[in-house]
């Protein structure tokens, strides 16, 4: 797979946010097939910077109704990258 199959874009929440500022953390949507490696080669080389950690999740998809129909959502799967020092990230900076 190349690095834009992996990386599929950013989770901005407020949690997110805060992990940003913190702990040099980014969150970042990726396909579900995808491993830690892969996933660590391809922000490196998409952002140029240095990954220190990669975590995934597996996020499973909502129930939602709407009005009598019933769906769900996607299962998806997202990555928390933990940069090293000094390394950054903007996704929306300037906007």
């Amino acid at each position: 797979m190349r690095e834009y199959d992996i990386l599929r874009g950013p989770v901005v929440t407020e949690k997110t946010t805060l992990q940003k500022e913190m702990n040099n953390q980014v969150t970042i949507k990726v396909d579900k097939r995808a491993n830690r490696v892969e996933i660590k080669d391809a922000v490196e080389r998409t952002f140029n910077t240095k990954v220190k950690q990669v975590r995934t999740v597996q996020v499973k998809g909502k129930v939602k109704t709407r009005g009598r129909i019933i769906g769900r959502r996607n299962d998806w799967k997202k990555a928390i990258i933990t940069l090293m020092p000094g390394q950054r990230i903007d996704f929306f900076e300037g906007v």
